[in-house]
């Protein structure tokens, strides 16, 4: 549960302020001063410091650069009065995590705290590198295959330089604790990490939300904003999905690595900026360039330093020590005991082809844990989380075009009466056979995966001239 402590001298707000966070789940505490708050920090650093600038004694400028030396990496929202906006903005620029204006919105402010408490933990939950898995206390990242082992070197050469890092790999390879691993060994450690989904944010407000605006730029824009990266200053960000950031904003993050320096939206200005940006992204950033939606100069400026993250399938011996750790995360993060898995069942996880990787198997074992208090996943188990998955997931998918290809393909080179069945025989072999390699031959267990009889797939296994020998030799290969 977090804590969140809430420096302000108006009795009423505060107490109001703390009733409604205790009824949103926060333990909150209150002080009435600066003074009064540097101590309670002094005792027990909370998980979120919220704090109005106009104080008795110390006031609240002070009294943040006093927190700040205490805990650096210790968010710190600033409640303001409009008269007091740029001293706000000041606070943020030496470390404050954002600024809410007096009288403000309970939507709004909760919206704020939620995004402050997750960067907190970004910056302060230490990342282990190559950590045995049952010894990992934090996040960890988990792996001993070849291609693993390449990361942790390029983690260890780049963290350490100033240099932009392009971080590339399929959607669930784990590139933002990469990232985070980055950050926690580098020289910038003790100043803000922040984190912008390119995707998450609609292209409209994007612009505004990393370079801040003017008062007066836009309708609704009632006073200066600054803007991420300017409230990383000093720090760290990272822009994940880069490959969908819009081509026209393109250029301003361009300018940004070239220049070091950016304009508000709506403003003349321009402001020096010290940030170092790692990008991410699971797009192939060489064909968005020939279809016009990346720009090659931004590419070359992103791509100092490249790490590439190898997907879950080629990770050999990996699944079973992330199974591990899987296991004995959730086991100590829930109170609840470790289970252990099954021999099969492992077998199972090692030969599925985990198409949403690392994130898919830590959701499988999540899903599992769930449901086993303290009884060892089965196969069966495994079998059920992945078969709800699939269920979820057997529409082809918009951008993946490849069996409808295949289809048109097979309608217009053949002319034959009977195309239909041949595609339908076909597409029931390899389900067949793919079933039989999951289930290690049992056809009992594949039939009730393919919801057939026994009798049923029986005939198709004859019919498709199918052995499971063939089928575990397929699928090595």
């Amino acid at each position: 549960m977090n804590t969140i402590l809430i420096i302000d001298d108006d009795d009423a707000l505060r107490k109001s302020f703390e009733k409604i966070l205790l009824e949103d789940g926060f333990l909150v505490t209150g002080a009435a001063s600066g003074e009064s708050g540097i101590e309670i920090i002094r005792n027990e650093i909370p998980d979120l410091v919220i704090l109005d600038l106009r104080l008795p004694g110390m006031n609240g400028m002070d009294t943040f650069k006093k927190i700040y030396e205490i805990e650096p990496k210790l968010p710190v929202i600033i409640m303001t009065a409009y008269g007091t906006t740029e001293t706000a903005i000041e606070a943020i620029k030496i470390g404050a995590f954002d600024y809410i204006l007096k009288p403000f919105d309970v939507p709004d402010m909760l919206d704020t705290i939620s995004k402050a408490l997750a960067a907190g933990r970004l910056m302060k939950s230490p990342i282990a590198l190559d950590a045995k898995p049952d010894t990992a206390k934090s996040d960890a990242i988990i792996g001993r295959c070849h291609a693993m082992q390449e990361v942790y070197k390029s983690i260890g050469k780049a963290a350490p330089t100033d240099a932009t890092l392009l971080i590339r790999g399929e959607s669930g390879t784990g590139k933002e604790l990469v990232a985070r691993a980055v950050y926690q060994h580098s020289k910038r450690s003790h100043k803000p990490f922040l984190v912008i989904n390119c995707v998450a944010i609609p292209a409209n407000l994007l612009e505004s939300e990393l370079f801040g605006y003017e008062k007066g730029s836009f309708t609704g824009a009632v006073h200066r904003r600054i803007g991420k990266i300017e409230q990383a200053n000093g720090g760290t960000v990272l822009l994940d999905e880069i490959g969908d950031m819009p081509i026209d904003l393109q250029a301003k993050l361009l300018r940004l690595l070239q220049e070091k320096s950016i304009e508000r939206l709506g403003g003349r200005d321009t402001i020096p900026i010290d940030v170092r940006i790692i990008a991410a992204t699971n797009r192939n950033l060489e064909t968005a360039i020939e279809q016009g939606t990346f720009r090659e100069d931004l590419y070359y400026r992103l791509k100092v330093v490249t790490i590439w993250l190898p997907p879950l399938n080629e990770r050999e011996g990996d699944i079973p020590l992330l199974t591990e750790y899987f296991q004995s995360s959730y086991s100590a993060r829930n109170d609840v005991p470790n289970p252990g898995i099954a021999d099969d069942a492992q077998k199972l996880l090692n030969r599925y082809s985990w198409p949403g990787n690392v994130r898919e198997l830590a959701n499988v074992i999540r899903k599992t844990m769930i449901f086993n208090r303290g009884i060892k996943v089965s196969r069966e188990d495994i079998q059920k989380a992945l078969h709800e998955k699939l269920n979820k997931e057997k529409s082809v998918p918009e951008n993946d075009q490849t069996l409808q290809d295949w289809v048109r393909k097979m309608l217009i080179q053949h002319s034959e009466e009977n195309v239909f069945d041949n595609c339908i025989d076909y597409l029931s072999s390899i389900l067949v056979s793919e079933a039989l390699v999951l289930t290690e031959g049992n056809r009992s267990q594949a039939a009730k995966l393919l919801s057939l009889s026994r009798p049923t797939l029986h005939a198709k296994i004859e019919k498709y001239k199918l052995a499971f020998e063939t089928s575990v030799k397929k699928d090595r290969n």
